[in-house]
């Protein structure tokens, strides 16, 4: 018997890469399955759907670089309320809070959280070499919504968003690091049970702000929706 040249072996290859696929193309669920891609229609009836329905899709776009300090003071008292955003999140989101005596009672000293993107409990205790145990995420990167539209903002609308309180949660510091600068496309929570309110509330805020998603990250909302019984934009 005549052994396979290389002429063969190659034939054999293309033979069944034409085969796998004809097999995705024909199989509707073994596509599906090979793209994770759903459909908008696919996502729960709700006020998130109409939301991200209405979001923006947008291509290449010709913004200057990123710039934190185009966001204005960071953790601005943009309430009013005699208290820095930092404290006011921390002090709603955390437990067992304990405060410094200082003006209006408002600065953390102590307080346990249960974060939302590990699940784990974390102690915290104000101090040089602690506080960033806890720290404080913009759920929507700034980053992120510099490149969706926000580079566009004058700076004032800039520093509000950036102290918008549906958009901050305290979360695990390390956590917060991993995560960085990176939309849903790119990254979600460890915390699995946490993936629907994580991406209801991203939507949320692109949609009240009138920002912009990339087609990827779209469709990440999309697969992570679709999944949900019911959506929570959360706290």
């Amino acid at each position: 018997m005549r052994k396979p040249g290389l002429g063969d072996l190659i034939g054999m290859v293309i033979i069944a890469t034409i085969a796998a696929v004809l097999l995705v193309l024909v199989s509707p669920n073994l596509s599906r399955l090979f793209t994770g891609f759903s459909r908008i229609e696919d996502v729960p009836a709700s006020e998130v759907k109409t939301r991200l329905s209405g979001l923006q899709v947008r291509g290449w776009v010709d913004a200057p670089d990123y710039n934190r300090a185009e966001f204005g003071e960071a953790w601005a008292d943009e309430d009013f309320n005699g208290c820095d955003t930092r404290n006011d999140v921390l002090a709603r989101d955390m437990a067992s809070l304990e405060f410094l005596d200082a003006p209006h009672n408002c600065v953390v000293q102590s307080g346990v959280l249960r974060d939302p993107y590990t699940s784990h409990v974390i102690q915290f205790e104000r101090g040089a070499d602690t506080s960033a145990v806890v720290q404080i995420d913009h759920v929507v990167a700034l980053a992120n919504a510099w490149y969706s539209g926000a580079w566009q903002w004058d700076r004032p609308t800039r520093q509000r968003f950036a102290n918008d309180h549906r958009n901050l949660l305290a979360v695990s510091g390390d956590a917060n690091q991993d995560k960085g600068h990176l939309s849903a496309d790119q990254w979600l929570p460890e915390n699995k049970d946490y993936h629907c309110a994580f991406v209801a509330r991203q939507v949320w805020v692109k949609s009240k702000w009138g920002l912009s998603v990339t087609e990827a990250e779209r469709q990440a909302m999309i697969n992570v929706l679709a999944k949900c019984p019911v959506i929570e934009i959360g706290r």
